[in-house]
């Protein structure tokens, strides 16, 4: 495995301003017992797995999500990776890694890093942007720590505005931003080929 890029993919999650408001969304989420789109992971998995080792960590409670947590976690899998890492980073996920990286002169060399569709503040929709997600004003240092950046968002997302694109966009002078017009809301896809492709053309490039 040592001859593959390795992809360090972190999932999305949700937080709370409390206990009690976590409670009261264990007490009325709607349940359902069809099998449900878990996002575009097997597909990555098949599409990539000849050239690529795939890692995908279970972050502490996604469910209920605090920044604090998710760090400790994360950076007990960095002395795994090697030089030329890809850092994909899904809606909460995505956040978590611009905070970090933000924040963090990453030890290892970065290849590149995806943000799909990641909040950039509180304005998100239906949903509270707490638990220490927040981020700082000066994002430059994910720039520095990141050969190739991209942001990736859709027009009808119902969780995170493609407004937030502009505000990462105003941060961020060398990111590609990449707007779609439609990813079913919130990427809820069990295909992602243009990531595939541009995963692709990133190590072609390497």
């Amino acid at each position: 495995m040592k001859n593959k890029t390795q992809i360090l993919l972190i999932h999305g999650g949700m937080t709370f301003k409390s206990q009690r408001a976590y409670l009261r969304f264990l007490k009325t989420r709607e349940i359902s017992i069809n099998k449900k789109i878990r996002g575009s992971g097997d597909y990555l998995d098949n599409q990539l797995n000849k050239n690529f080792e795939i890692i995908r960590p279970r972050m502490p409670l996604g469910e209920n999500a605090k920044y604090s947590d998710w760090k400790i976690y994360f950076e007990r899998h960095i002395p795994y990776l090697r030089d030329g890492i890809i850092l994909v980073g899904e809606s909460l996920g995505g956040i978590f890694l611009a905070k970090y990286l933000s924040e963090h002169k990453f030890p290892k060399k970065i290849l590149s890093t995806y943000l799909v569709c990641p909040p950039f503040d509180n304005t998100t929709i239906g949903e509270d942007l707490v638990g220490g997600f927040n981020l700082k004003s000066n994002l430059s240092l994910i720039e520095k720590n990141s050969k190739n950046l991209y942001l990736i968002f859709s027009k009808d997302d119902n969780s995170v505005p493609v407004s937030h694109a502009k505000k990462y966009g105003q941060k961020l002078k060398k990111a590609k931003i990449i707007i779609y017009k439609s990813k079913n809301g919130h990427f809820n896809i069990s295909k992602f080929p243009e990531i595939v492709g541009m995963i692709k053309n990133d190590l072609k490039r390497k």
